[in-house]
């Protein structure tokens, strides 16, 4: 999602461009009449301009009152949110993120350096060491209204000592982290060049205030841009430092020796490189830390003889620190198991070539602009196929077309611990579609730790078939805290239709073909400990007259548009065409055929889209129902359409306009405003600047395999939601880790989608115990951030879609009970994802039962020349992510269509957040809000005010008016009279006259 920016607010102020005119053209008339009326006599004088001021004054109390209570209601309302988080959920949300972290953090490598022993003195090595990462930047960053945990706090609340020197040799050369922003990025990894390390002798003193070192290499990530895959010194550095909303341009680094074509982001750097030279030949034992959550190169950690340890440490919030220090010295025993594979050389990876930046070169027409700049159509073809991640390399390797040592350093699933375990493998029991497996972990070592139980299955696959990997996770489980020599028994069950593979060329349906699924017990993805067989006597057709238990309809192809030309990896004759698929994209040019189903806003027509057959609903309806009374009811209750008739058109297009951190007050249905907030790891209110206390990056969370942890995880910020009085959460984000280089995997939970799938449900079901819906995101494929708002056509075949990128946001809605989506910036092949009817309808609702409201994703100004509410609503968004009137995002069309579509739009967000906390009789507040009444005490006192200064005005023309008579009386006596009782007479008269006019 994307942050309020210039055009937003230029946007505002056209919004109350009337009311600004009004109060100008007031302005100008009082000071008309001040200048008409400077010769005329003076009662009438006074009189015209008083009115005039008083008339600018009504007119100016008026028009501020329709600019609060129209344009500018819902900002102000969002701006003036209540509710305070209590100590005690800061407290536990704390210890929730210590807890996290504890299992999240994956030790790599330990040759015996840990855990170190306690009160070690340590030399903390790398400046990020001192300015390390907690999460992501973006509308995932964490809240700074709360104390954070630093690395270096960590350690020493551990129990350490750490060298200071060091420390300030760092601070002294540089204090703030290059900002990675949403709309410029500094990609600069800070780093004292070899010489200035040997001028301050860093190395030497070092080794004399302690003979263990510890290195920190940190990577930053985060909304609206991916990292660099390239330093390449040619590229021009126009970066303008502005924060994380206000900078502008591009630097690969500010330190030139750091500049190098053939270098990555997620590569040693040349400064790094040197440090760790000079480390290595000082240092025995070396513990290297790796925050960052994108997993890089690491290599060199085998190339280094003294490194002896590596631990992996993505963004652990604002308390998680502490666990890597307990970590440290073992207190804590490491748990956690890699989210996504680690691999040598990220571009021999099958998604290499294929992300990052295409753009078409017919189709200029389409163009839009973006704060200044005009900016084509894009794509990204998904070559690899389901060929993603882990599943690639261990297929890959199965089939003797790579050599897997050569390519894998640490699979995925792979942790290593302080302590040793046994895991034995039950047989298997099926049962009624399910299949059960009992696992006994046994602790063998000397110290108290967890483990995790790893289930994967191997179908049996048929030369030229259906595309199918030869590892896949299908469950898994962690165990209790385990003493030395007690064990415990894992369960670990799935449904036998969760190993089908969709068939979108023949059958165009999930399959189980007949054959032999070898089952297995793993310690990851690519050391088996143990199989068991399953066998399956003839084909499974998951069709119409077999759907799937999970499935509410059938699945069937529904996608066949997102079928790119490009060639797609296949495991035909052991990858015959790796090299070709994998290649980087030559034809630049959008098919003649596809480019005529392309619309943006330069040429949607919603009338060509109408259907005959609609009739007009009924709208402005008195049936006396609020929407309260409707809390608990089906969703196709009958008192629905009754509702539903009383609201007006205006009612439901204002529903759907202003969705943007919030769904707003409907009074002639009693709807009040619902308040939502961002934050993958908190919740952060955009307009108050109020937050929740920031838990470890999404990614950490998926490391722990844990899925009592992320149902925690999910219940601590629904609780702090429901206490900061927010009812929707824009989260859990759960993209797939297509390619290391994208910047939002650290919000984006694995490469895997079940372990995605599994995590995240829980995290739903835990906010949802506090009544706060959950909008799963970004629906769907939205897994790079390059062009993701310039019209960015993804392309993928149907298979590809449903078992990778679709499944996790399936499990969400099918076990996690999800009520909320937030739809993705990107197309499917021409098709916007918020206005794809197969997805968000045949797909999300009819196949996967899906009931509640879909939010499009930021709603920028002109919604970037494809956002429309008209097209979203007829094609299953249900409303727009903005709080102002951006452009598009009210619906004008009057048509049947257009307000059938409104009223369903309208049904989904009313059910939604009827059933959310804010109806719970506990919280229901149907009163004005504080700003409301004290408009209303301005209001009377500005009332009261003018009624004052009209009677004053009026008094004062009558009295004028009496002293201009009289000196019309006076004046003739005035000419014929002498003497000093006359001139007497006359200047009482005048005298009379100043003072009243006084």
């Amino acid at each position: 999602m994307l942050a309020i920016n210039m055009a937003d607010g230029v946007s505002v102020i056209k919004s109350i461009a009337p009311q600004l005119v009004a109060i100008v053209t007031l302005l100008v008339c009082a000071l008309v009449v001040m200048f008409i009326t400077r010769n005329r006599e003076l009662a009438f004088k006074k009189l015209s301009r008083s009115a005039a001021w008083i008339l600018f004054m009504v007119g100016t109390v008026i028009s501020v009152n329709m600019m609060l209570n129209g344009p500018l209601k819902t900002m102000i309302t969002l701006a003036t949110g209540r509710g305070v988080i209590s100590d005690k959920s800061l407290d536990e949300a704390k210890t929730l993120g210590e807890d996290i972290a504890g299992e999240g953090i994956v030790l790599l490598k330990n040759d015996s350096a840990l855990p170190l022993k306690k009160g070690t003195k340590l030399n903390l090595f790398g400046w990020s060491s001192t300015n390390p990462l907690y999460g992501g930047t973006g509308s995932g960053g964490l809240n700074d209204s709360f104390p954070t945990v630093s690395l270096i706090d960590g350690i020493k609340n551990a129990g350490f000592e750490v060298n200071e020197d060091l420390v300030k040799f760092y601070t002294d050369f540089r204090a703030k982290r290059p900002t990675v922003g949403m709309w410029g990025q500094d990609w600069t990894i800070p780093e004292p060049s070899i010489d200035q390390y040997k001028e301050a002798n860093v190395f030497e003193n070092a080794r004399k205030y302690s003979d263990k070192a510890v290195v920190v290499i940190a990577r930053s990530g985060g909304e609206g841009a991916d990292l660099p895959k390239s330093l390449d010194p040619n590229t021009e550095d126009n970066f303008t430092d502005g924060g994380t909303f206000g900078s502008k341009g591009l630097r690969y680094s500010d330190q030139k020796d750091d500049l190098d074509a053939n270098k990555s982001y997620l590569q040693l750097s040349n400064r790094e490189a040197a440090m760790l030279d000079s480390v290595n030949k000082t240092f025995k034992d070396i513990v290297v830390i790796i925050n960052s959550a994108n997993p890089m190169e690491l290599g060199f950690v085998n190339d280094y003889e003294n490194i002896s340890s590596v631990v992996w440490c993505p963004g652990p919030g604002q308390t998680g620190f502490n666990a890597l220090g307990k970590i440290l010295d073992g207190e804590i025993n490491p748990s956690g198991k890699t989210s996504d594979i680690f691999v040598y050389d990220l571009k021999k990876s099958p998604s290499y070539n294929n992300f990052g930046d295409f753009q078409y070169t017919n189709m200029d027409e389409f163009s839009t602009d973006d704060r200044g700049t005009k900016h084509k159509p894009s794509f990204v073809n998904y070559a690899e196929g389901i060929y993603v991640g882990y599943k690639f390399y261990e297929t890959a390797a199965k089939e003797n077309a790579i050599n897997y040592a050569g390519y894998v350093q640490y699979p995925f699933g792979y942790g290593l611990s302080y302590t040793n375990f046994t895991k034995e493998m039950g047989e298997i029991v099926a049962n009624d579609g399910k299949i059960s497996i009992d696992v006994l972990v046994t602790n063998t070592g000397n110290v108290a730790g967890k483990d995790v139980v790893e289930i994967y299955y191997n179908p049996p696959y048929k030369n030229g078939g259906i595309e199918k990997a030869s590892t896949n996770l299908v469950g898994f489980g962690k165990t209790k805290l385990l003493g030395p020599g007690e064990s415990e028994t894992v369960k670990v069950t799935f449904n036998l239709e969760d190993m089908a593979s969709y068939d979108e060329k023949d059958k165009k349906a999930y399959v189980l073909e007949a054959g032999t699924y070898e089952i297995s017990l793993q310690e990851d993805s690519h050391n088996i400990l143990d199989t068991r067989t399953f066998p399956i006597e003839k084909d499974i057709v998951y069709n119409s007259d077999n759907k799937r238990s999970s499935d509410n309809e059938v699945a069937t192809n529904k996608l066949d548009d997102m079928r790119g030309s490009f060639t797609v990896l296949s495991r035909k004759d052991k990858f015959a065409n790796l090299e070709e698929a994998t290649k980087a994209p030559t034809d630049f040019t959008l098919p003649e055929d596809k480019k005529a189903t392309f619309l943006n806003n330069s040429n949607y027509d919603a009338s060509k889209f109408d259907v005959e057959s609609d009739k007009m609903p009924t709208t402005g309806a008195n049936n006396k129902l609020k929407l309260k009374d409707l809390r608990g009811l089906e969703y196709d209750d009958p008192k629905w359409d009754a509702l539903l008739d009383e609201m007006t058109f205006n009612d439901m297009s204002k529903l759907v306009a202003l969705g943007g951190y919030q769904t707003v007050a409907i009074g002639r249905i009693g709807k009040v405003q619902t308040v939502d907030c961002d934050g993958p790891s908190s919740i952060n209110n955009n307009f108050t600047k109020k937050g929740s206390i920031g838990l470890p990056a999404t990614i950490m969370l998926a490391n722990t395999f844990n899925t009592e942890l992320a149902h925690s995880f999910g219940d601590s910020i629904g609780k702090m939601a429901n206490e900061m009085q927010v009812s929707g959460w824009y989260a859990p984000a759960m993209n797939t880790h297509r390619n290391a280089f994208a910047g939002r995997n650290f919000e984006y939970y694995s490469e895997d989608p079940i372990l995605s799938g599994k995590i995240a449900s829980e995290a739903v079901k835990g906010a949802a115990d506090n009544g706060v819906y959950a909008y799963i995101k970004h629906f769907a494929l939205n897994d790079q951030e390059t062009n993701r708002t310039y019209q960015l056509m993804t392309w993928a075949d149907e298979q590809t879609v449903r078992e990778v990128y679709l499944r996790p946001f399936e499990i969400c809605v099918k076990e996690g009970s999800a009520k909320a989506v937030m739809a993705a910036f990107n197309h499917y092949g021409t098709t916007p994802a918020y206005a794809s009817d197969n997805v968000l309808n045949k797909i999300l609702r009819d196949e996967w039962g899906f009931r509640g409201m879909v939010l499009t994703d930021y709603f920028g100004a002109g919604g970037y020349g494809y956002l429309d509410a008209n097209r979203a609503t007829r094609n299953g968004t249900d409303f727009c992510l903005t709080a102002i009137d951006a452009g598009f995002n009210y619906v004008k069309d009057k048509s049947a269509t257009a307000t059938l579509a409104l009223r369903k739009a309208s049904h989904n967000i009313l059910y939604t957040t009827v059933n959310s906390r804010a109806y719970a009789p506990e919280n229901l507040n149907l009163g004005l809000m504080g700003w409301q009444i004290a408009t209303i005490i301005v209001d009377i006192i500005c009332a009261a005010a003018v009624v004052l200064l009209l009677m004053k005005t009026w008094k004062n023309f009558k009295f004028r008016k009496e002293l201009e008579r009289r000196e019309d009386i006076v004046s003739p006596v005035v000419e014929v009279a002498s003497g000093d009782a006359s001139e007497a007479k006359s200047d009482k008269i005048v005298e009379d006259k100043n003072t009243e006019n006084e």
